[in-house]
């Protein structure tokens, strides 16, 4: 545990740039599906449209298949917007658009300064990507400022961002909080999994936050993920282990939940005995 005392020396590089300033962004998405054979039918959703709140305004978004076909859509339990198509034709690629215009904020703004019952229970309970383990428990307990939540929000983010070198294709999807933190490597998936586990261990309700972040120097960067932290009588604050800082107006969000389960951008299932290879492009331009 940390002395409240001191919380300056938590934050040595988390500290938001000196100038902010909103930002309009352009975000062009395609994922294409390729089939060996053809397939007789596929049954898709997708979670890409930018929110329309949170200091976050969207401008535009458009979705569009090839082949073509009706998209339609609906809002998740947790407000997430969903679009889902069916392709009900022989084929053996889909593609998939989705351009966006988003206005940006220099920090998240969220008015909710108190939880229901239910995000109470699925911001604090563990799931199969954010068990309870012994390397959580020791990171987690190691970074609990004593009598401040905020403080220790910032200690458990620099923590996880000092756990974690950030390295692609050292995990995978299907990584859990506890793997990443025992090979002590990982992407932004990974960074988001374990800050979430070791904040519902500290009794701070947390969730896993989708979108994108403009970072024309890392590219690879553009499809990202954070967390959002609840502290009573503060509200939620988003933080990013991944580059230990706050939310700021590179960062586009569009989904959030429990943890990646909740919030895959794509999601589905096809008919027929055929392999399926996923390619996905991300552009992010200002």
């Amino acid at each position: 545990m940390l002395d409240a005392r001191n919380p300056v020396d938590l934050l040595p590089s988390i500290q938001p740039p000196a100038s902010l300033l909103s930002m309009k962004l352009r975000i062009e998405h395609i994922t294409t599906f390729t089939y060996d054979l053809p397939i007789s039918e596929a049954y898709t959703e997708m979670r890409l449209a930018p929110i329309d709140l949170g200091g976050q305004r969207r401008t535009s978004f458009r979705l569009r298949t090839e082949p073509g076909g009706e998209v339609t859509r609906y809002p998740d339990r947790y407000g997430n917007e969903v679009h889902y198509f069916d392709v009900l034709q022989p084929h053996q690629q889909l593609r998939v658009i989705a351009s966006s215009e988003v206005h940006t904020s220099e920090k998240f703004v969220d008015e909710q300064f108190e939880l229901s019952p239910l995000d109470q229970f699925d911001y604090l309970t563990p799931t199969l990507y954010t068990p309870e383990h012994e390397l959580i428990h020791q990171l987690a307990e190691a970074s609990v400022v004593v009598g401040n939540k905020i403080a220790t929000t910032y200690s458990l983010m620099t923590a996880v961002h000092q756990a974690i070198q950030y390295e692609r294709g050292a995990t995978s999807v299907k990584t859990t909080a506890e793997e990443a933190l025992q090979i002590g490597k990982g992407v932004c998936q990974d960074y988001a999994h374990v800050m979430l586990a070791c904040c519902r261990l500290s009794g701070l309700p947390a969730r896993y936050v989708s979108g994108y972040l403009y970072s024309p120097n890392a590219p690879e960067m553009a499809s990202h993920a954070w967390v959002d932290v609840f502290v009573t009588d503060y509200g939620w604050r988003s933080l990013d282990p991944t580059h230990n800082c706050f939310q700021d107006e590179r960062y586009v969000r569009v989904a959030t939940g429990r943890d990646y389960n909740d919030v895959p951008p794509t999601r589905g299932m096809y008919k027929g005995n055929a392999k399926e290879k996923m390619e996905v492009h991300v552009k992010v331009e200002a």
